[in-house]
């Protein structure tokens, strides 16, 4: 008999974990270029406009779009056109298979069942994740090489000389964590770490950690380790060839790749979708009073902060400019919320009975909202580094992973053992 339950969650959990990579996505490109701005101290975007919307600067990501498509998509003559077409789409490609095994939430009980808001659930779920994530390399080194251009190749050979450096760091960083964990599944390294904030990885293996999120900047060719690029050296790198709509898919993949390695680094550092010094089954068991504290303090909140944003939005810019129509969205987006949240309170007079099914949905979503909550932070860390940081010479490069990274990641380890072996 078919599963109708079980198709319907897994297509579900597919769905979900598509609209977090892809609707970030476009979140991160406004952030890189408000971030940015706010380092640099200067306005960012703020010019392009719908009629009189500009909505804060997000018109631009929509201009984006429409230059990208309409942009000419110019392939050299001397390419080797298969391999040139494909490049981009394998990019793309890993980043959102990558996704497939990061739990962002706990487990929905539906009718007796239990379905775990992860798409996969692979025993070896860690080597997937560096197996996978090592192919992202074959979009760049086809690319490079299918182009036919000396720059390209130049950039093609220092990412496939950065991936073997700090990949095997990265292989390294996560054995110590491993044996902590006791398990290569990312669903039991997030339970392991509930609880308290010194439950978390990054408390318990702070060295691995730190290398862990220092390759996995290496891994996404972000600054300052951007080699593969190099503008200032190489023209663009790879992609110096590319245009149109394949061109973004490279840049939409980069960004894709960001998501997926803050989503890797909060399940096995930083709790997960874990929610700090709260246990699921307290949630569970207290699901009515969480809903109701929720629904007060969205109709509490929301409009407070709907009229704070109004506020700031009304300072205006140094012409004397006011953002009217970000000021008027962020009014419907504190208002709506809060007042429908007060209706609901007032309709039920604050009594909700949720059931077994209904609190472990509750406390599912409240987890994805902190595994979301927790993968934005690291990606604004990305954005933040890259418009600190100076780009590294290829040898700085070679020499960080090879002579300080390696050593230091083989200590780790070694220390670990034996912390463990005078514990058990």
């Amino acid at each position: 008999m078919f599963d109708f339950l079980g198709m319907g969650m897994m297509m579900l959990r597919i769905a979900v974990m598509l609209a977090i990579i892809l609707q970030i996505l476009p979140l991160l490109i406004w952030w890189e270029r408000k971030i940015s701005a706010y380092i640099q101290d200067r306005r960012g975007p703020a010019y392009a406009n719908v009629g009189p919307v500009r909505l804060y600067g997000l018109i631009h990501t929509i201009a984006d779009v429409i230059k990208l498509i309409g942009k000419e998509d110019i392939t050299p003559a001397a390419a080797h056109k298969p391999f040139h077409f494909l490049a981009p789409a394998i990019s793309m490609f890993v980043a959102l298979l990558t996704f497939a095994v990061v739990p962002y939430g706990g487990t929905i009980e539906i009718a007796g069942r239990s379905f775990p808001l992860q798409v996969a659930q692979i025993n070896a779920g860690i080597l997937y994740v560096l197996a996978i994530a090592s192919l992202g390399v074959y979009g760049i080194i086809l690319a490079a090489w299918s182009s036919n251009n000396k720059y390209t190749l130049l950039g093609g050979l220092r990412s496939s000389a950065q991936l073997i450096s700090y990949e095997l760091v990265m292989s390294l960083a996560l054995v110590s964590a491993l044996m902590v964990y006791g398990s290569l599944r990312l669903d039991q390294a997030a339970l392991h770490q509930a609880g308290p904030i010194w439950n978390w990885g990054a408390a318990v293996q702070p060295l691995a950690a730190l290398l862990f999120i220092t390759c996995a900047f290496a891994e996404t060719n972000r600054n300052p380790f951007d080699l593969p690029e190099g503008e200032s050296e190489i023209v663009a790198g790879y992609h110096t060839e590319y245009s149109s709509l394949r061109f973004a898919l490279f840049f939409m993949a980069e960004y894709a790749n960001i998501i997926v390695a803050s989503g890797v680094i909060t399940s096995l550092f930083f709790g997960g979708y874990q929610i700090p010094f709260v246990s699921t089954e307290f949630l569970r068991a207290n699901a009515s009073l969480v809903l109701h504290g929720l629904l007060l303090a969205t109709a509490v909140g929301g409009p407070l902060l709907g009229l704070l944003m109004v506020f700031l939005f009304f300072q205006g810019n140094e012409r004397g400019e006011k953002d009217w129509d970000s000021a008027v969205v962020a009014l419907a987006a504190g208002f709506g919320p809060g007042l429908a949240a007060g209706g609901v309170l007032l309709l039920t007079g604050g009594r909700f009975e949720l059931g077994a099914a209904g609190a472990s949905i509750l406390v599912a979503l409240l987890q994805l909202g902190c595994c979301v909550a927790k993968l934005l932070f690291f990606c604004f860390l990305f954005i933040w580094v890259r418009w600190t940081l100076p780009r590294f010479r290829y040898d700085q490069l070679m020499r960080l992973g090879w002579k300080y990274m390696l050593p230091l990641a083989l200590l780790n380890i070694l220390v670990t053992g034996l912390v463990l072996w005078r514990q058990g």
